[in-house]
């Protein structure tokens, strides 16, 4: 009984420590740079094929912003993606069952959220090149 109530001490702040691991802080990645001489109409054609080809729904769209919906599982996200000025920006607009919060100044949310994202921005960036060499 001693050896059960030890284990079960030990095993409390390790627990802990794993579900705290499953979080990362929410950053809002860089702008993209737009190429030169693209119009709009082409970066808004190229924002949308990355967030199409990642299984992202576009949830709603008028000149230079983009709203986008990702659902994983029961996980859901929700971006928001404004273009102009030269630039590209992806901004974290809301989620379930992602462990999102506000904390000591920062916001935090499950690990898997950075990667989807930088997914899109990475794609975006690319597609962008890519369109600006046709």
């Amino acid at each position: 009984m001693r050896h059960s109530r030890w284990l079960a001490v030990l095993l409390v702040p390790v627990l802990a420590l794993l579900m705290g691991a499953r979080s990362a802080p929410l950053v809002d990645p860089d702008p993209i740079a737009i190429p030169d001489g693209m119009s709009a109409e082409a970066v808004q054609k190229e924002i949308k094929r990355a967030l199409v080809t990642r299984k992202w729904t576009i949830t709603g769209e008028q000149p230079g912003h983009v709203d986008a919906t990702l659902n994983v599982r029961a996980h859901v996200v929700r971006i928001a993606i404004e273009h102009g000025d030269g630039t590209v920006r992806v901004a974290y607009v809301s989620s379930e069952n992602l462990n999102f919060e506000e904390k000591n100044g920062g916001r935090y949310i499950h690990k898997n959220y950075s990667s989807w994202v930088n997914n899109i921005v990475s794609d975006i960036s690319r597609n962008l090149q890519l369109e600006a060499l046709n």
